[in-house]
């Protein structure tokens, strides 16, 4: 299996198992192993001895696991700047947590965070939720999200259900549409209430044409130019 580019840069989550007996899927597996022999990767994991007994269930290389980095809400202050100092110098870095998706109700929130705000790709190996997935790779604060699921097809319904999500949801927010409406929904965006909070787009998730947005609406719409006619998911902060 020849893994995409997206693998070879940034920060990458690697959502675990929740139940520790079932197997890593194959393409995180396969993340791992290019990762345990490249000098340029770190490998960051919620608690080492839960870390240790996973990489060894899944057969990954034992000589690594002296250079885990444990990330966790302890250690995460401290640890931040050093990790982000090296995916700067051109590292990467995957992130594990103890089981299910990193840096969703997590504290790999933060360094996705400061990644976006740096400039540095985020990505994921493959994760069956398009939700949780993009409120993770979104690094916005979402200890409490609301999902507003499809917004009405007819205009002035669309404009009027942004102006009642804008008045009574000041927490994240998550919206899915139909792919040919992507530019209108942001248009929409771009001229509502909600004009002035960050937004993050990502588009084609789990694909190799992943893309991945984060700025106010009116700069995610200029960015994205002619895309349209993807899957996407939007969460705003």
């Amino acid at each position: 299996m020849n893994l995409p580019g997206k693998y070879q840069k940034g920060l990458i989550l690697i959502p675990t198992p929740i139940e520790e007996s079932l197997p890593l899927e194959p393409v995180a597996l396969q993340v791992l192993h290019e990762a345990a022999t490249d000098p340029d990767a770190l490998i960051l994991v919620e608690e080492h001895k839960v870390g240790r007994k996973r990489w060894l269930q899944w057969g990954l290389p034992r000589s690594s696991i002296e250079s885990f980095i444990v990330y966790n809400e302890h250690t995460a202050r401290e640890a931040a700047p050093g990790v982000l100092a090296q995916l700067k110098a051109g590292k990467r870095a995957l992130l594990m947590s103890d089981g299910g998706l990193p840096a969703f109700c997590d504290p790999g929130r933060d360094l996705v965070n400061l990644c976006h705000e740096a400039r540095i790709a985020v990505t994921t190996t493959p994760f069956p939720n398009s939700i949780a997935l993009a409120v993770a790779l979104s690094g916005f604060e979402h200890r409490e999200f609301h999902f507003a699921g499809f917004l009405p097809a007819e205009a002035n319904e669309r404009k009027k259900s942004l102006e009642l999500l804008a008045s009574r949801h000041p927490c994240t927010l998550v919206l899915m549409d139909t792919p040919y409406r992507l530019q209108t929904l942001l248009k929409d965006l771009s001229e509502s209430p909600l004009k002035g909070r960050d937004l993050f787009l990502a588009t084609s998730l789990n694909s190799d044409q992943e893309a991945l947005f984060r700025g106010k609406p009116k700069a995610v719409l200029e960015r994205i130019g002619p895309l349209n006619k993807v899957e996407f998911v939007i969460v705003i902060g």
